[in-house]
């Protein structure tokens, strides 16, 4: 005899599968790359700003280079003859130098302070502006440091001299030729650091737009 078997909803709730019984699966984190973070808005105003000290130090520091001529009437004791002697930047291989060197920083200067005031007046431009510079700006401070070293050393002969190869100092006769010599030199020192300042606060800017 052939049994029969009702399907009551207790039945079918006997015989569903319980929860536990169901394989786990375990939901896999996806790895989320975070969005590259702007740097501040104030990094583009002093960036903006030093571009433009260096600007005013490298137009001031080639302007008193290329005024530093003096001349002067020199009295020979021997005979009763006078000589006139003239100092100026071109004489020396290494002030030459100096005024081509700081004269390629106050070109470059401009440019780069026009891209800068733009990439300050255009939000979001300024990260491209600085990666495109940071290369060249190191580039620059190479150059204007072997330029300032350079003419210092020139200009340090001129003051003191060298007694053990005999190389008399001048800065006695060229008073005026010699401080405008060391102010010159002076204020290419203070834009080497601004420079240096620049390139310290590019790399730093770039490092805010690392995802961490």
């Amino acid at each position: 005899m052939a049994s029969t078997y009702a399907r009551t909803p207790e039945n079918e709730k006997a015989t569903e599968p319980l929860a536990s019984e169901y394989p786990k699966t375990v939901a896999t984190p996806r790895h989320v790359m975070a969005e590259p973070r702007e740097p501040p808005r104030y990094f583009a105003v002093v960036e903006v700003v030093l571009r433009f000290l260096l600007l005013a130090s490298a137009v001031v520091a080639v302007v008193v280079m290329v005024t530093s001529k003096q001349s002067k009437t020199l009295v020979i004791p021997i005979s009763p003859f006078q000589i006139s002697r003239t100092a100026k930047f071109q004489h020396s291989p290494a002030f030459i130098y100096f005024v081509a060197a700081l004269s390629f920083a106050g070109f470059y200067s401009i440019i780069t302070f026009l891209f800068s005031l733009h990439a300050l007046l255009k939000p979001g431009y300024h990260p491209k502006v600085v990666s495109h510079f940071v290369i060249l700006d190191v580039l620059l401070l190479g150059i204007m440091a072997a330029a300032t070293g350079s003419a210092g050393g020139v200009a340090y002969i001129g003051l003191k001299g060298n007694s053990h190869v005999q190389w008399a100092k001048i800065c006695d006769l060229f008073d005026d030729f010699c401080k405008h010599i060391g102010a010159s030199i002076a204020v290419s020192l203070f834009g080497s650091i601004v420079l240096a300042l620049l390139i310290v606060l590019s790399f730093y800017s770039l490092s805010k737009r690392i995802p961490k």
